[in-house]
């Protein structure tokens, strides 16, 4: 538009745009159509796309989205060009995804992969700079599982679309506590061992063999270890 052409006092072109009020009716139909086209492309992607998302299939809904935005708004863009997208959108979705079945690179390049963050009660700190999961995160999600102490757990993995996976030690041993240090009332509750945890890493020891430094990760603070 020119800007002699726009007027705090032109409502009309503030609620309508350029378009008449008639327009609103079609696009009450236009969206009443491309709604339940996209139900249905929905329900041929297949159960994931209501679940927790990958990569592709985020991606996917971002595509979507975009799609039936333009069918249901533009008025010089009629519905049966989104809707040909949208399918072309499934065909692909589709065919990647069988891809990846014979194809296990394929497979990572476009779902993801699991990263394993922690182990036997030690933080992976390489895995999770690279996930960009903080300690605070990790410990977090724990504390939410009833966890207060990393002995306790076996394996956490990021799985590839975002939700953690916790396996529990068969044999827990003593680890950094997940509280957090300045909640002493819960800390008092808990079994102090005798072996200290580095705060870093979680990595424990016996306090004769604890360094100046953690021989894990190099950091040089320790607390009292906790067993369950």
């Amino acid at each position: 538009m020119k800007k002699f052409e726009i007027h705090l006092a032109d409502w009309q072109r503030i609620l309508f745009g350029q378009a008449p009020p008639m327009f609103l009716l079609e696009v009450f139909i236009r969206s009443v159509i491309i709604y339940i086209f996209l139900l249905l492309v929905l329900r041929w992607l297949g159960k994931r796309m209501s679940g927790q998302l990958t990569i592709l299939e985020m991606a996917v809904m971002l595509t979507l989205g975009a799609i039936v935005s333009v069918a249901m708004q533009t008025p010089d863009r009629g519905i049966a060009l989104s809707m040909f997208v949208l399918l072309c959108t499934l065909l692909f979705q589709r065919g990647l995804s069988r891809w990846g079945l014979k194809n296990a690179r394929i497979e990572e390049l476009s779902q993801g992969k699991i990263s394993t963050l922690l182990k036997n009660g030690v933080f992976n700190l390489d895995e999770m700079r690279s996930c960009r999961i903080s300690r605070q995160q990790l410990l977090a999600e724990l504390r939410g599982k009833g966890i207060l102490n990393l002995g306790d757990v076996s394996r956490v993995y990021l799985e590839a679309c975002g939700v953690f996976t916790t396996i529990k030690a068969h044999a827990p041993v003593a680890g950094l506590p997940t509280t957090p240090p300045d909640d002493k009332q819960v800390l008092n509750l808990l079994h102090h061992s005798n072996d200290l945890a580095c705060v870093n890493c979680g990595y424990a020891v016996a306090p004769q063999n604890a360094q100046k430094t953690c021989p894990r990760c190099g950091a040089n603070t320790w607390t009292a270890a906790v067993t369950s």
